[in-house]
């Protein structure tokens, strides 16, 4: 019996570490909490349940493209972080000894595979063309968040853009699958969560802004002192619920939508407390992660409690 390849199986470990599997889960709630909002405000039938994994399907790719340009960018300062479980990369290339090409290359092939699917689902008539567009900006301001000649995180505008691409583009691309269109209405109801993204990426980037600073990557961890970015957190925070209740207020969302994001408050206020002087982000992660899913669950709840 052939014994399998000890290299071939550590390429293919570090592929799927650097997949970010967790990540892409995490995805697919965002972008299905997108598509629960569109079921309740936009009007017309939604689409099929096959048409809506496909359009997720479609979106995977890109997703990885995007976590492989990161890893190929990021490879010096992973190599000196101190890792922990949300942030410092994945490891897997520090971990194995492999080259950083190995990501680039994984890169390619994941944004050429993520073109044809993007196209193909649009010829097919899966994806509407406001969806694909939304796709494409995902996917072409997702990869230049690392690599030239944007390098938006090494340029200091990366909590912005990781924000406004996980945060309000992702979750308007799982609405746009629905309805085919994105309103301005639509896009305030994903503003709090953006807020909390990016809270959480401040509270990640801290851990690693030692290694950061030193390979010339200018994250608001490198860049603000500790002050000041204790406060740019606590902002974000009024900002993110005060938006979310104001939502309730002005009648966009249903009440029961607002109180459904509060039980992420407490990991919010946790986070605070120890933001800057303890190195783990994980009560930012865990109330971003709890906000969203609890968004995601009342949405999809909402049309049967209504027959």
């Amino acid at each position: 019996m052939t014994r399998p390849n000890p290299r071939r199986l550590a390429v293919a470990r570090a592929l799927f570490d650097m997949s970010r599997p967790e990540q892409v889960l995490l995805m697919a709630v965002v972008y299905s909490f997108g598509g629960a909002v569109a079921v309740n405000l936009a009007p017309g039938e939604p689409p099929s349940p096959t048409a809506f994994a496909l359009s997720f399907l479609a979106f995977v790719p890109t997703a990885l493209a995007i976590h492989y340009a990161n890893e190929y960018a990021d490879y010096e300062t992973d190599v000196q972080a101190d890792r922990t479980p949300f942030s410092g990369g994945s490891g897997a290339l520090s971990r194995t000894g492999l080259s950083p090409e190995l990501a680039r290359r994984a890169m390619v092939v994941s944004g050429g595979v993520g073109v044809v699917a993007a196209v193909a689902a649009l010829l097919s008539g899966v994806l509407s063309l406001p969806a694909f567009v939304l796709l494409v900006v995902v996917g072409v301001v997702g990869v230049q968040y690392s690599i030239p000649p944007l390098r938006l995180v090494w340029r200091g505008y990366g909590e912005v853009t990781n924000a406004v691409l996980g945060g309000l583009l992702l979750p308007a691309y799982g609405y746009a699958v629905v309805s085919e269109t994105v309103p301005t209405t639509a896009a305030a109801t994903f503003l709090p969560f953006a807020v909390l993204v990016f809270s959480n990426l401040l509270a990640t980037h801290w851990p690693d802004r030692a290694p950061d600073g030193t390979v010339g990557k200018r994250t608001l961890s490198v860049r603000w002192s500790s002050r000041r970015l204790r406060r740019t957190y606590w902002l974000s925070l009024l900002v993110g619920y005060g938006s979310h209740v104001l939502l309730g207020v002005s009648g966009l969302v249903p009440w029961v939508v607002v109180f459904a994001g509060l039980p992420a408050l407490p990991f919010s206020v946790w986070g605070g407390v120890r933001y800057t002087r303890v190195r783990s982000p994980l009560p930012a992660v865990a109330a971003m992660v709890v906000f969203v899913s609890a968004q995601t669950l009342v949405w999809v709840w909402l049309p049967f409690a209504r027959t």
